[in-house]
């Protein structure tokens, strides 16, 4: 059975209709593409309560990766990680330094990577490139921290 994950995009245009999910779909096709199943996809605006409603909610009985995209960087309305932080259980700081070190931009995303129950939630940021490129760059770990989560002792 293929490892399972569920996509957030965070952007106040795509929630209202007026711009088109890139960066989600994208995320969604890399993660095809690695032999995830992607059983969910939803979009939220930008804030902490919109963004850690949702997070909860798609972590809810579930065992697999959560990935976010979008509200990473310095936009006063960028509060991903400030969401991500209040709902999460531990860190996963070498997963974020990771995707801040995969493209020169990705030092300005600010976002974060942790564990939420037995989800692997990583923040990515909110554009299609940068977000593939993120993920791009942790994609490998991610199914041993999965089977980690989930109890296995693979060492």
């Amino acid at each position: 059975m293929p490892p399972a994950a569920k996509v957030l995009t965070v952007s106040e245009s795509v929630h209202a209709g007026t711009r088109d999910d890139r960066s989600g779909a994208a995320v969604a096709d890399l993660l095809a593409a690695h032999g995830f199943e992607v059983v969910e996809c939803r979009v939220v605006p930008d804030g902490v309560a919109p963004v850690a409603a949702a997070l909860r909610e798609m972590a809810a009985g579930f065992a697999g990766l959560l990935v976010s995209s979008g509200g990473t960087g310095f936009s006063p309305t960028d509060l991903t990680p400030e969401a991500t932080i209040e709902v999460v259980d531990r860190l996963a700081p070498g997963l974020a330094e990771a995707m801040r070190a995969a493209s020169p931009l990705g030092r300005l995303s600010r976002g974060v990577a942790g564990t939420l129950g037995r989800c692997l939630v990583l923040n990515l940021p909110g554009s299609p490139s940068g977000a593939t490129e993120s993920l791009e760059a942790v994609i490998d770990a991610v199914p041993h921290a999965l089977e980690l989560l989930a109890g296995g002792r693979p060492h």
